[in-house]
């Protein structure tokens, strides 16, 4: 069977990282400890498990909340770069769990749409779709509760998906 590569998006991520200018150097945190989306999605969508790893290890060094979300989705990225079947399903299952827990956590609309992303690109042998309606739903019905920059990758986002579509929103 074909080794199918897991998160192989299309071009238009390339504009989410041009939009907000993200570079690998940024810290995933700033100096007042918030999130930054910017370096986090330009790994997320990367094929670099270099510049993956990189994030991670800044994620898992910071201090902010629910840090296990952005960690787990990051993992479950990878999980889709690397070689070997057992190791990249005990990646994934790693990312999983720590996903899941920040979702049960704090349920959140960008834990959910990390999760759908997820959902949608992971082999479907994997058994991780099963919520993939469920959080179209909840991202729809709280889109606007998000931050404008969320929103605007959600929208990028939804013009390659074949689970969302911008006229969702």
């Amino acid at each position: 069977m074909k080794n199918k590569r897991l998160f192989g998006w299309p071009n238009i991520w390339i504009v989410v990282v041009l939009l907000f200018g993200a570079t690998q150097s940024t810290p995933a945190q700033t100096e007042s400890g918030r999130f930054n989306r910017e370096p986090f999605y330009a790994a997320f969508i990367s094929e670099d498990t270099v510049a993956i790893q990189k994030q991670l290890k800044t994620i898992l060094h910071s201090n902010f909340n629910y840090k296990g979300a952005y960690a787990g989705a990051l993992i479950m990225k990878k999980a889709g770069l690397i070689k070997g079947a057992s190791r990249k399903l005990k990646e994934f299952k790693s990312g999983k769990e720590k996903l899941e827990e920040a979702i049960r956590e704090h349920d959140d609309v960008e834990f959910r749409f990390l999760r759908l992303v997820i959902q949608e690109k992971a082999p479907k042998v994997l058994g991780y779709h099963k919520q993939l309606e469920e959080d179209r739903n909840y991202l729809i019905a709280h889109f606007q509760s998000g931050p404008v920059e969320l929103r605007k990758i959600i929208l990028d986002y939804s013009k390659s998906s074949s689970v969302l579509s911008p006229g969702d929103f």
